[in-house]
């Protein structure tokens, strides 16, 4: 029985191993690094025209609706790369910093907390809606 058990885990790591080599040789992995890159700068110059007439609360609210629902972690980036540059061009708004904690390399608890319930009271779905927030307090850091 165990050499059974050796021998199916064996097949799989060798199956497993010319997957990867088939997608590496194959072109699928630089297919798919070509279509993140394209998709990232889409939404880095969709945040820069946004912010262009928006102000600070204006493209968190945005990056927001657009992130609600993500459970993924490729539409987090994307959503976190609008939010960057929107706010790199956006006009101040009044308050926007008030009440954000302090960013820190290592959030403590009441950071994820902070992150978590302002996720919460504004609906906003998605396992990483608290990165997005990370945004904001190294944004209102610097």
């Amino acid at each position: 029985m165990k050499k059974k058990l050796w021998m199916a885990l064996l097949a799989l790591v060798v199956l497993g191993g010319l997957v990867l080599v088939w997608m590496y040789n194959s072109g699928w992995v630089d297919d798919f690094n070509a279509e993140q890159n394209r998709v990232l700068q889409e939404r880095t110059e969709a945040g820069l025209q946004f912010g262009a007439r928006a102000n600070q609360q204006q493209c968190l609210d945005q990056a927001l609706a657009d992130f609600d629902g993500c459970m993924g972690y490729q539409c987090t980036v994307a959503s976190g790369r609008f939010l960057k540059a929107c706010l790199s061009k956006a006009s101040i708004s009044e308050g926007f910093c008030d009440g954000v904690p302090e960013f820190r390399e290592k959030p403590t608890e009441d950071d994820k907390e902070w992150a978590k319930d302002y996720c919460l009271d504004n609906n906003i779905r998605g396992d990483n809606c608290r990165l997005l927030m990370r945004q904001q307090q190294l944004f209102c850091s610097q």
